[in-house]
């Protein structure tokens, strides 16, 4: 059977393992982070606390994604998503048995959040380096705005699921049915036939690994001006996310149902932009993309903070995730192509430094402006500060396009072996050379 453009990365089998097993265990995951949000909210009450939470849990990424490059590239990437999973299975297990039991106090929210940061500095590189394994150079773009697609898809499902079962049985049980989803990515990662992969020499010692990842970056411009502007929005327009609960509750009247309702609208909007990105077969114009969505993000962002009515709120979160999703997903992509596939996960790490490690200083930040000066101000303020980066982004990206070509064409002709398809044999890869 011929599938969809759409589609096209699902022809491989193990990416349609890495999809199904996502799809499940990503629900979980957002039904966890809606509860952990609302049992940080109903334990203290603090705006503040809220933002010091996501930072404890997304601090480690900035500090330690630089060593998980170094085991993304060192080691087969299959084996290390594996572990990484099981220990995040494990942390959602204790956090469930410590609120179904009552036993759960603030400190252990920040410690579990805080090791499942370290977990994650592991797995981002080492997750977002293994798509090429999976799929090829061919259908990168594919497999990147699918995995975006599942994502949201889940993050529709989840805080929406998340939001009644917290209001009726408590959060305990979503931290549960988080870590029981674990099981069907691990098994779907199990099951994988990969070909073998070409580790890289371990000639220098680890420090030496890492400053070859950064100084690759530094020399690559249109790499450094995409990380740049992803760390900007992580920093100033993400933080969104972190309020959600003083906006359902404190603004919009909608309670827990109703913060499950918002995270869902955003994720709707996610969902379509990922979809858009998944329908291109070339990163031509992605760069443009990059600096549109990222306005556009701005704009939605102010609209959204001024807005008083819940149903009016939700109509704006749409724009907020769309734009949200086709930033991220085209920087994304144009970062993979643009990498050599021996410096993938270290280039990776930098990428997971910018678009989650970067997100715990807006936490905090947000959290104690929101405290001074409330919410809504806080989200308009960072608003304006993306679509001055877009602009400045957009100004200069046109500069930066023969580059970006050399590194694509410099990357495909360093390109590994093809995977296998879904029927076996191996698929060839294109070598175009247009560039965003």
């Amino acid at each position: 059977m011929t599938l969809p453009a759409t589609l096209r990365a699902l022809r491989y089998r193990n990416f349609q393992l890495f999809f199904g097993g996502q799809l499940i265990s990503l629900t979980g995951t957002w039904m966890q982070n809606v509860a952990q949000a609302w049992l940080v909210y109903r334990l203290t009450g603090s705006s503040v606390l809220l933002g010091l939470v996501s930072f404890c849990g997304q601090i480690p990424v900035f500090l330690i994604a630089p060593l998980g490059g170094i085991v993304a590239d060192r080691f087969r990437r299959q084996r290390v998503v594996i572990g990484t999973q099981t220990a995040a299975m494990l942390l959602a297990l204790i956090l469930a048995a410590l609120a179904i039991t009552g036993a759960v106090r603030i400190w252990h929210v920040f410690v579990l959040a805080a090791l499942l940061g370290v977990v994650n500095a592991f797995d981002i590189p080492a997750r977002q380096a293994f798509f090429v394994e999976m799929v090829g150079r061919e259908d990168l773009i594919n497999a990147i705005a699918l995995n975006s697609s599942m994502f949201n898809a889940s993050r529709i499902i989840g805080p929406a699921v998340a939001g009644i079962l917290v209001s009726v049985i408590g959060e305990g049980w979503c931290f549960f049915v988080n870590g029981v989803s674990y099981i069907a990515v691990i098994a779907g990662l199990l099951l994988m036939t990969l070909e073998p992969r070409k580790p890289v020499q371990q000639t220098a010692s680890p420090l030496a690994d890492v400053i070859e990842g950064f100084r690759f970056v530094i020399a690559s411009p249109p790499i450094h001006y995409l990380l740049i502007m992803l760390g900007i929005l992580s920093v100033t327009g993400m933080p969104f996310a972190v309020l959600m609960p003083i906006f359902a509750d404190q603004i919009l009247h909608g309670g827990a149902k109703g913060m499950g309702i918002l995270m869902g609208a955003s994720g709707v909007g996610a969902l379509a932009g990922a979809l858009l990105l998944a329908s291109r077969e070339a990163v031509k114009g992605l760069g443009r993309w990059v600096a549109i969505s990222a306005g556009a993000f701005g704009v939605a962002l102010i609209a959204f903070s001024v807005s008083r009515s819940f149903w009016v709120s939700c109509a704006l979160l749409l724009p907020v995730g769309f734009a949200m999703m086709v930033e991220m997903a085209s920087s994304n992509t144009l970062i993979q192509t643009m990498s050599p596939d021996r410096l993938r996960g270290r280039v990776m790490s930098v990428y997971s430094m910018m678009f989650m490690g970067m997100a715990p200083l807006g936490a905090v930040v947000s959290g104690v402006t929101a405290a001074r000066w409330g919410a809504p101000a806080t989200v308009a303020g960072g608003g304006i500060i993306c679509m001055a980066a877009a602009a400045v982004f957009g100004w200069r990206w046109p500069g930066l396009r023969s580059e970006a070509r050399r590194l694509i064409a410099a990357a495909q002709m360093a390109g590994g072996v093809p995977p296998q398809s879904a029927t076996g044999g191996s698929v060839a890869i294109k070598t175009g050379g247009e560039a965003a």
